[in-house]
């Protein structure tokens, strides 16, 4: 995400930091430089020359001079105006005062608003709420039978009607059949084209007339760049939109659309998809995205990623277990499913404040290989193999290794790991260095 535009920056703020004292000079290079950085990255150019200016007048100012670190002080700035750039705060969704809340869908063909119609139903059925899909996309023939079969995936009804029936009564229908079920949050996906044209304005502005949504969303491909902010506000001009759902940002390698939509449009950015998994869908946050895109974390998302993926009830068993040197092979292998819950682990380690600065940190790739093969290893084991690890003779090894395809060497090396694993984490019970120690040596976080 953003990996281009992050590098180049990063660059400009190294040679900011090497500076005892900063001129004029020194910040207008540091300028011209970010400048270059976010017109490749497919930022609209009146939305640079603005971002520019706010910089220099501060930076140029009392608030660098006066400071002992005045390189890292202009980073500072550059955080604080990269973060206004895209809204400041997040915007959350305008609930409806007596439910159901209704949400609606637009944007163009291919956008992916039917998947991100569920996966905001998943979403927010994980908050507690009681979603309904209503499929009124009636003319792209896949489009109602793909929400079903998402709807079913998801465990959340899905409204639908035969395909050529009129939307706008589909969707009319669907809000009143998502008063009659107790539901508090009606989701309506609606037809795109390849194009904004007359015709799709006009259906879509009088089922917005009908159904009175609380939220109207568009859906756009991050990776489209101006293209999408351009949609944007040609939507906007006929359905004034209540915010943005950008999709495949993590695919987006310049960020041109996320760092232009909300100042070109003036409406927010309310989700982002970040995958293709049901639960790639997050709430968009301005702080934390320009903190990434800067290359400093996101350590509010990376807790917010362990605490959905913590298993408070196994951790729980866990510690009674290390306090009797239980830790067995299904224990190793919870932890390291509880770890993958959370994401790709090299997504997951850029999220680290620092890491970023770590020599080859931008070429960081996890062997997701090696973990699967680890998971294969121990589901070749017998239950009983898995409780008790010390039983695993030479026969047993090598019938381990056929049944996951690896070699016996792999097999050799995953007990000698599992056992340095437990012999530190006996010393749990020894106090805060033992702790300390053991985190050092890597052990899984989900452990602390």
């Amino acid at each position: 995400m953003f990996e281009n535009l992050t590098q180049r920056l990063q660059e400009t703020f190294r040679k900011l930091r090497g500076k005892g004292k900063l001129s004029e000079a020194d910040v207008e290079e540091a300028l011209r430089e970010i400048r270059i950085a976010l017109l490749e990255a497919d930022v609209n150019f009146k939305v640079v020359r603005d971002f520019i200016s706010n910089v220099k007048m501060r930076a140029v100012g009392s608030e660098v001079s006066a400071s002992l670190t005045p390189g890292q002080q202009v980073i500072k700035i550059v955080n604080s105006e990269l973060t206004e750039l895209m809204g400041g705060r997040e915007s959350k969704i305008r609930y409806a005062p007596k439910p159901p809340t209704v949400i609606m869908l637009v944007g163009l063909q291919g956008s992916g608003k039917t998947t991100t119609a569920a996966k905001l139903a998943y979403l927010f059925k994980k908050q507690g709420r009681k979603p309904l899909l209503v499929a009124a996309d009636t003319w792209r023939p896949a489009a109602i039978k793909q929400l079903l079969v998402l709807g079913e995936k998801i465990g959340v009804e899905v409204f639908s009607a035969e395909e050529g029936e009129d939307p706008v009564e589909v969707a009319s229908k669907g809000v009143d059949r998502g008063k009659f079920l107790g539901c508090d949050t009606v989701i309506v996906d609606t037809r795109g084209r390849l194009h904004v044209d007359d015709d799709l304005m006009a259906e879509l502005g009088s089922m917005q007339k009908v159904i009175m949504p609380q939220e109207v969303l568009l859906v756009v491909d991050a990776m489209t760049g101006q293209d999408a902010v351009n949609v944007a506000s040609s939507f906007d001009e006929r359905l004034e939109l209540s915010g943005v759902i950008l999709t495949k940002l993590d695919g987006d390698a310049r960020g041109g659309a996320a760092l232009s939509t909300r100042a070109v449009t003036g409406k927010p950015i309310k989700f982002v998809g970040v995958g293709e998994k049901i639960d790639a869908l997050e709430p968009f946050h301005p702080d934390r995205m320009a903190s990434r895109i800067l290359g400093m974390g996101d350590i509010l998302s990376l807790i917010e990623k362990a605490e959905a993926a913590y298993d408070k009830d196994k951790a729980v068993e866990l510690r009674e277990k290390l306090k009797t040197a239980e830790f067995t092979l299904e224990d190793f292998q919870d932890q390291l499913e509880q770890m993958q819950k959370m994401g790709p682990l090299d997504e997951i380690l850029r999220m680290i404040p620092g890491m970023s600065r770590i020599k080859g940190a931008a070429d960081l790739q996890v062997d997701e290989h090696h973990l699967r093969q680890i998971e294969a290893i121990i589901n070749s084991m017998t239950p009983e193999e898995r409780r008790n690890p010390e039983i695993i003779d030479g026969s047993r090894r090598r019938r381990i290794a056929r049944g996951s395809g690896v070699r016996v060497q792999d097999v050799n090396a995953l007990l000698r790991q599992f056992n340095q694993v437990k012999g530190l984490l006996k010393q749990f019970g020894g106090g805060g260095k033992a702790k300390r120690r053991a985190m050092r040596k890597g052990i899984i976080p989900f452990l602390q």
